[in-house]
């Protein structure tokens, strides 16, 4: 009897469909952190060596950005410190969306480039750092108790984009928590109420991922070591020369194609990790 192969590749095409169900089914069971549904606020810090790593803080704020809109999340710039000639000197993101946390928490920590540097005449290699804070933003059900006493709030007037009101008027704030030192500030809206608003949920997101810092090194013994969000805590390589690749120093996934991740695919990175990290 003869062998009847039709139905061969049209089985393999189900197979394949079956095992992306399967992965994105076993990634789903992994957001189960208390604040992994929640929208997140990410802060990119540029490291020493000013316009180089100015530069680069920029790119990473392009790839979340861009990462998110390829994942359908929604992003608000709440304060960005433009660089003094290139880049930026930090900023603030709201991202909002499905496991939004949950999807970002692993990008925290210190990201390093190595290139030959635009910026260096001599077109020499040069490496860069910048920070990345991930913190849960806060909503209504989670009360975090601030008392006025504990707070200086200054005003003071906008630089940069915004048009000629932002700047003529004092309407930028910045809080600083005197009990923990914290500092935030926003001036990307028009009026000093709103900018308040806004530092006021950057500084209860702060104060909440304290207390969960708190909370990790408490059960670090059960749960394994905690990478913090700290200089010396390198989280991932971003090589353009002299070879190009992006590697994770957590999970050791590797990719070769610096150029489509710092586009915003990110994605591969993130699934490694929570595989590794959260199984």
């Amino acid at each position: 009897m003869e062998k009847d192969n039709s139905l061969d590749n049209e089985i393999l095409d189900s197979l394949k469909v079956l095992n992306i169900d399967l992965d994105d089914l076993e990634l789903k069971t992994l957001f189960n952190g208390e604040f992994d549904s929640r929208n997140v606020i990410v802060s990119i810090h540029a490291g020493a060596g000013g316009v180089e790593s100015q530069d680069w803080a920029s790119m990473i704020m392009r790839m979340y950005l861009r990462w998110a809109e390829k994942n359908k999340m929604k992003t608000k710039i709440l304060e960005i410190s433009k660089g003094d000639e290139a880049g930026i000197k930090s900023c603030t993101i709201n991202v909002s969306g499905y496991n939004a946390y949950g999807l970002l928490e692993s990008e925290k920590g210190v990201h390093r480039l190595v290139r030959l540097s635009p910026y260096d005449s001599d077109n020499a290699r040069h490496t860069s750092f910048a920070l990345v804070e991930i913190l849960p933003e806060i909503e209504s059900d989670i009360e975090i108790d601030i008392k006025t006493d504990d707070l200086n709030i200054e005003s003071f007037k906008a630089g940069g984009a915004g048009g000629q009101s932002v700047q003529k008027n004092s309407t930028a704030i910045r809080i600083t928590h005197l009990p923990t030192g914290l500092k935030v500030s926003c001036q990307n809206e028009r009026s000093q109420a709103q900018n308040k608003e806004i530092a006021m949920r950057i500084l209860k997101s702060r104060l909440l991922a304290l207390e969960i810092k708190k909370r990790d090194a408490n059960k670090k013994k059960l749960k394994g070591p905690h990478v913090s969000a700290e200089w010396g805590n390198q989280i991932r390589s971003y090589v353009l020369h002299p070879y190009k690749m992006v590697k994770d120093h957590r999970t050791d996934f590797e990719s070769s194609d610096p150029d489509k991740i710092l586009d915003g695919e990110i994605q591969v990175f993130i699934d490694n990790y929570l595989r590794k990290v959260k199984n």
